[in-house]
């Protein structure tokens, strides 16, 4: 079953944008492995929390990165 995660900050995208995500992973799942994988294809498209999660021993944020703050 081909499976993508994909962890993105709180509130940077909108339901629209995620349902993209979805599409086009699983139609590159389904380029790759052919049209039997579409069924078995799960993307899953998780929001971390602003601070929730770092790189290179750092902890990111939206301002650390020069990206202005979420909408609620």
């Amino acid at each position: 079953m081909p499976f993508a995660n994909f962890k993105l900050p709180e509130g940077i995208v909108d339901a629209a944008r995620k349902e993209e995500i979805i599409h086009r992973t699983t139609a590159m799942f389904v380029e790759y492995f052919g049209e039997g994988a579409r069924p078995y294809s799960m993307v899953l498209v998780e929001e971390v929390a602003d601070g929730g999660w770092g790189r290179a021993d750092e902890t990111l944020t939206l301002a650390k990165m020069g990206l202005p703050p979420a909408s609620k």
